[in-house]
């Protein structure tokens, strides 16, 4: 037999932990037989329900086409699958955590997590994490209970961000949602908070992300293709405020600290980000009625200056498209109010009121024209 399974198929690394993304080649010498018993078979942990939730959810392909769980392999069928991964060995406590649910239904939850609530356990998190609140508000739900370890988790945002998160309640719908975050297919757009001005409107930033080799917490931004995956950011100005700006991003891969890095490869960090270079006087003028201005800011808002704030996805069950929106949290907008309030009487020094752009800003923005 020389089937081979792999996980060559490129993911987001935020989502790898949570899902498996496996490519089967079958043998020249394999007879006719159902997929849902060859896979079952041969993927370790992999339940004849949990294949067939994957196929009625389209995330079987067999030579790039959908099949059904019925299907049979024929010698050289390609065989692609995205399976949830299976949970370590570390039961969650439900803990009675107050969510902020923006919508529910009997296949999915929207829930609007709040910034400082880490998403799932982990080490120094063992408590008070956004799984440790599903585990209660969702416990008398059967595909909770029995997956106790990771309760409908698809997708994760960083602890200190804020924001939409869409959370499965059924094995189907967490099956149909996992495929839909692999194919891109999910439209997600934060709004974020950053220093400085931007010479244009729009823009996009491309570029391969990994971790730094000096801090491996850290990512950065590489143009080798094998330090890091591709990743694609595009970012629209939505309101100036001299020396910081509020811009709309929308991704199209979901790489770690994704959209903190591509704005810190450009000297635009995130207002407030201490990982990422935004935790200090970046713009603005050296007054120190200014230094301390900014330092209300950031006590004001002591993390980043980004929200998750809206997601839109084909409902696993309508199969109609869905869209959600939340409001800038507190910390954020009282910000945003401060610096609206600070500009009106503190107008942007002459030598610094229009930004340039240079070579090098040009050559890393790779601006959309």
């Amino acid at each position: 037999m020389q089937e081979y399974f792999d996980e060559e198929i490129d993911a987001p690394e935020e989502e790898q932990e949570l899902f498996e993304h496996f490519r089967v080649e079958v043998d020249k010498g394999q007879g006719l037989l159902r997929i849902d018993k060859y896979l079952m078979n041969r993927i370790e942990n992999a339940s004849r329900t949990k294949i067939q939730a994957a196929a009625d959810a389209g995330s079987i392909l067999v030579n790039n086409a959908p099949v059904k769980s019925s299907y049979k392999i024929k010698p050289f069928d390609v065989i692609s699958i995205v399976l949830p991964t299976p949970p370590k060995n570390t039961e969650i406590v439900p803990e009675d955590i107050p969510l902020s649910i923006l919508y529910e239904d009997n296949d999915l939850m929207l829930v609007n997590k709040v910034a400082g609530m880490v998403v799932h356990p982990g080490y120094n998190n063992v408590s008070g994490t956004l799984v440790n609140a599903l585990a209660w508000h969702l416990r008398d739900v059967n595909f909770i209970k029995e997956n106790n370890i990771r309760p409908g988790l698809v997708h994760r945002i960083d602890k200190n961000t804020s924001g939409i998160l869409v959370i499965a309640k059924q094995e189907v719908a967490m099956t149909h949602l996992a495929k839909q975050f692999f194919d891109h297919s999910i439209e997600r757009s934060y709004q974020a908070l950053v220093w400085g001005d931007f010479p244009e409107d729009e823009g996009t930033i491309t570029g391969y992300i990994g971790r730094s080799a000096k801090d491996r917490k850290v990512f950065q931004l590489y143009e080798d293709p094998e330090k890091g995956k591709w990743s694609v950011t595009h970012y629209k100005v939505l309101e100036r405020l001299n020396y910081v700006t509020l811009i709309e991003c929308r991704l199209e891969t979901g790489r770690t600290h994704q959209i903190r890095v591509h704005l810190k490869s450009i000297g635009h960090p995130i207002f407030s980000d201490s990982t990422y270079g935004g935790d200090y006087v970046v713009k603005g003028t050296t007054f120190t009625k200014y230094k301390q201005f900014v330092e209300n800011c950031f006590a004001l808002m002591p993390r980043q200056g980004l929200h998750a704030k809206s997601l839109g996805f084909i409902h696993p069950t309508t199969k109609k498209k869905i869209f959600f929106d939340s409001e800038l949290p507190a910390d954020f907008t009282a910000v945003l109010e401060k610096w609206r309030h600070y500009i009106q009487y503190m107008p942007l020094e002459e030598t610094e009121a229009k930004p340039t752009k240079d070579k090098e800003t040009q050559k890393l923005m790779n601006l959309k024209k």
